[in-house]
């Protein structure tokens, strides 16, 4: 991951520093990540294909892989784990996370604590969703926006090892249009400051240049756009939010500074119009029509349809106030329609879950290979769109991704065969990241 650790506020190191003092990874876990270590099971999906393999072997060594399958050459000192009736599977890839989100079933509530609570208090709560999330086997995560930098701060405590996580691209603030879905509810200005370009909010293209710049300049790996309205904000969930200039000035900036942009967009047409500025995948997506779907594939564009999020607001619409239950319904009642549509054209989809809008999202990011599938997608395609084609996204596939030699040690065991049963992958028994086992025999090494 391309290190971005720039000039970053008092507030964001006093965050990283607070984080030292959550969970960290048990010293047996650290102790033996240079041993080479043989990891046997009975079958290995490894992500290159969508075919299962009999000969479930990898050698890790260094936090790399240096042996897969069986031609692999295994040193005599070599210590082995034999997983028995499981599948080995790279490490599962989050394409849309909020880790600095706390979930909450009372709408009214989770909006308070979100308003009321400082840097360091959310910190607290984003290492504790981290290591939820890590322990459920997701290795790497992108992380679409978080405000006060706090997962940049949380990025950086992770790689320095001061708290178990996964890896992270972090993206700041979400850009949006003023009174768009990714700025404050309109609380009156004299209580809460209105937001500043520093901080997302931008209008007219200088703005969202600047906008861009200053997420780079406080560590942004990658850049996310809220290109359309939303369900949980309070504008209307379709209508686009940026100009075509906007947009061409922010997703061109973004790429001049060699950052990815994903954009937050139900709409169609604000989706069109983030394709054709550019943009590298299109989050939720619920209205999309055909040829706005066989537009992303001619461009290659991503689609991450974020099932866990919509299931939950369609089946609690009720919870909500009644404008955004209204929202929920329709956007729901439209996204699998959308969804079967993007599988018949081979649109290339990533799995990303939005997992905090759940209650009990973050640590369950795997219902998402299982929401999928319920959809119509075929078990081993959902597989790929958590492993290879999330690093393809990520523009880390030669990291990780696949069990391939070269690559990180980022490694998932599951009882059974994943695509006999896709909810195996809710289940992991074994989790390595970058050769450090994190789980073993269904229990956490983390203290």
């Amino acid at each position: 991951m391309r290190k971005t650790a720039h000039s970053i506020t008092r507030a964001i190191a006093a965050a990283a520093l607070f984080l030292c003092a959550g969970s960290a990874i048990t010293g047996s876990a650290q102790d033996k990540s240079q041993d080479t270590l043989v990891l046997r099971a009975a079958r290995m999906f490894d992500a290159t294909s969508e075919r299962m393999r009999t000969d479930a072997v990898v050698v890790v060594q260094a936090g790399r892989i240096v042996g897969v399958g069986r031609d692999a050459a295994i040193p005599d000192d070599a210590r082995t784990i034999d997983l028995g009736d499981a599948t080995l599977l790279p490490g599962f890839i989050d394409v849309h996370s909020h880790l600095t989100l706390e979930p909450d079933e009372n709408y009214y509530r989770k909006s308070l604590n979100e308003l009321m609570r400082n840097p360091t208090e959310m910190a607290f709560y984003a290492g504790a969703n981290a290591r939820r999330t890590l322990e459920a086997g997701f290795t790497t995560v992108r992380h679409v926006g978080a405000r006060e930098f706090i997962d940049v701060g949380l990025r950086n405590a992770i790689t320095a090892n001061l708290t178990p996580g996964p890896r992270i691209l972090a993206a700041g603030n979400a850009i949006t249009a003023t009174g768009g879905s990714c700025d404050r509810a309109p609380y009156p200005a004299q209580r809460v400051a209105p937001l500043t370009p520093r901080e997302g909010v931008c209008t007219g293209a200088d703005q969202c240049r600047e906008a861009v710049r200053n997420q780079i300049k406080w560590g942004a790996d990658v850049i996310k756009v809220c290109a359309s309205g939303g369900v949980l904000s309070y504008d209307p969930v379709d209508v686009p939010q940026f100009t075509p200039a906007e947009l061409n000035a922010a997703i061109g900036e973004a790429h001049h500074w060699g950052r990815k942009v994903a954009a937050h967009s139900h709409g169609d047409t604000a989706s069109r119009l983030a394709i054709e500025a550019g943009v590298d995948s299109i989050e939720h997506g619920s209205f999309l029509s055909e040829d706005t779907l066989k537009r992303m594939k001619a461009k290659g564009v991503f689609l991450v349809p974020t099932f866990m999020a919509l299931d939950w607001v369609k089946t609690n619409a009720d919870t909500y106030p009644s404008n955004i239950a209204e929202k929920a319904r329709v956007a729901a009642a439209a996204h699998t329609g959308m969804f079967k549509t993007a599988l018949r054209l081979g649109v290339p989809i990533a799995l990303g879950t939005d997992a905090t809008v759940r209650p009990d999202g973050h640590g369950r990011n795997a219902m998402e290979f299982s929401l999928m599938v319920n959809a119509g997608m075929p078990p081993a395609a959902a597989l790929l769109a958590g492993t290879s084609n999330a690093a393809r996204l990520l523009g880390l596939d030669a990291e990780i991704g696949t069990l391939s030699v070269g690559k990180s040690a980022d490694i998932v065991a599951v009882p059974g065969n994943p695509i006999a049963d896709i909810r195996v992958t809710e289940k992991p028994l074994f989790v390595m990241q970058r050769g450090r086992v994190i789980r073993q025999g269904g229990q956490s090494l983390l203290r």
